[in-house]
């Protein structure tokens, strides 16, 4: 079937919005479904994709009603039974999901995919940007708005392609990498796994499906089986020593750090990354070992004086550790994290960058199975903070538990801790006493940055 039209459901989602992306810049015809108005689906009605949000199969545009010349790529947060999902199925449609999709585009690319449960988007985002300004080359579908690209997607020359390697719904288990960096491998979506060893297992089989003479670049410490030995294993680590690390770390001005970056061939002395937090060093580390391992495949090393430059030019992520007031007196990030694990990698790297000041910690939980299964972790780590305020729980594509609600968060919280809806929290942060304050949260927190940094400011 030659391709001329692709419809997306849920086309809103990140990863979903690159593929749509890509195949415009391909000239294709695009339109899809999504829940509800984003940034993202906007910016993809002005770049040329129709887009609706009422779930009706009567609103699907006139040309991709008819099977021929059309796929359908779907997300798997859409449920079985969405109306236009069914009406595609009965109808003869040809239907992927995404990470069959994003499979089918990575064949005879040089792949270098990025997994795990906290770390990836951050780590793919940097190699997309390493090839780029190292060697001038390189393309990427990325889990997240890269501030440098203003884009998910990136088109470049040669054929290297930096993907976000999903494990939710076992996405990652499509892909055959050449160079695979695992960052963590914690419990993590249990409604889909079940248990933490299928957690593992699954991760266990994403290494097996690297291509022989490939590379596995493998958190130190990452408790995963390696049964795949027609590869070649690399350990990285933040500063413990291994085959990738960074050593004579130095916290400097804004929350900043230099170091020095020991690779197998040698130490690159004296790198600045351009976003702040530890944990981004650490990624940074994972980052330019992919690039390393990439590089060595053709014969050589990156060039350092290059490196050095894109590490300092690398503004990060949107939604990922992002500031927007850094100031004496107050300081407003907004963070991703929707895990126990993350949340505590960003509370430690903030105390870090921070000490001796009040941390004010923001949560919206992120579906009621996480919530379930995780929330004495999500209490503990909560307590970090010196205050805590939680949103009711974002569902996402669940429906409600029963008894699962975020007062059994709050109780379990050991600081001054309060409940409030996304309606209500810049009035609430208005009224009382803030130092640092940081949101957390995989949902629809993110609509209340603006309204939040402006209440921050006008305290600063």
């Amino acid at each position: 079937m030659e391709l001329q039209r692709i419809y997306f459901l849920g086309i809103g989602g990140i990863g979903m919005s690159a593929l749509a992306r890509y195949f415009l810049h391909e000239g294709k015809q695009v339109a899809g479904y999504d829940r509800v108005c984003s940034a993202l689906t906007e910016a993809l009605e002005k770049e040329g994709a129709e887009v609706h949000y009422t779930e009706d199969p009567d609103a699907i545009p006139e040309p991709f009603r008819r099977p021929e010349g059309t796929m359908v790529v779907y997300t798997p947060a859409v449920p079985d039974d969405h109306r236009e999902f069914v009406w595609f199925r009965t109808h003869g449609f040809t239907i992927e999901k995404r990470s069959q999709m994003l499979g089918h585009l990575s064949q005879g690319k040089y792949v270098m995919a990025v997994a795990g449960t906290h770390g990836k988007t951050t780590t793919s985002t940097l190699i997309a940007w390493l090839n780029r300004e190292v060697e001038g080359c390189g393309s990427a579908f990325l889990g997240g708005i890269s501030k440098n690209f203003n884009s998910n997607l990136v088109l470049g020359e040669g054929d290297r392609l930096a993907v976000e390697a999903d494990e939710f719904d076992r996405s990652f288990l499509r892909l055959a990498p050449d160079v695979a960096v695992v960052t963590a491998v914690d419990a993590d979506h249990l409604d889909i796994y079940g248990t933490y060893e299928a957690v593992k297992e699954a991760f266990a089989q994403f290494i097996e499906r690297i291509r022989p003479g490939g590379t596995l670049i493998l958190k130190k410490g990452v408790d995963v089986a390696v049964r795949n030995r027609a590869i070649t294993v690399y350990r990285y680590a933040y500063d413990s020593p291994c085959d990738f690390y960074a050593r004579n770390i130095r916290l400097i001005e804004g929350g900043h750090y230099r170091f020095d970056l020991a690779t197998p061939s040698g130490t690159i002395a004296d790198c600045t990354l351009g976003i702040p937090g530890w944990i981004n060093v650490e990624n940074a580390v994972a980052a330019v070992a992919a690039l390393w391992c990439a590089d060595r495949n053709e014969g050589r090393d990156p060039d350092a004086e290059r490196l050095r430059k894109a590490l300092a030019d690398f503004a990060g992520v949107k939604r990922r550790f992002e500031f927007y007031v850094n100031t004496p007196r107050q300081v407003y990030m907004d963070d991703y994290a929707h895990h126990p694990r993350e949340i505590a990698a960003t509370l430690a790297s903030v105390r870090q960058m921070f000490p001796g000041r009040r941390v004010t910690a923001i949560f919206q939980p992120h579906l009621y199975t996480r919530t379930r299964d995780f929330y004495r972790e999500f209490a503990d780590v909560l307590s970090q903070a010196d205050e805590v305020v939680l949103l009711p729980i974002y569902p996402a594509r669940e429906e409600p538990i029963e008894g699962i609600t975020s007062e059994i968060i709050a109780e379990r919280v050991t600081v001054p801790c309060r409940i409030v809806t996304r309606e209500e929290l810049a009035e609430t942060i208005a009224s009382m006493q803030t130092d640092v304050v940081i949101t957390f949260g995989a949902g629809n927190i993110d609509a209340c940055c603006g309204k939040l940094a402006e209440t921050l400011r006008k305290k600063a």
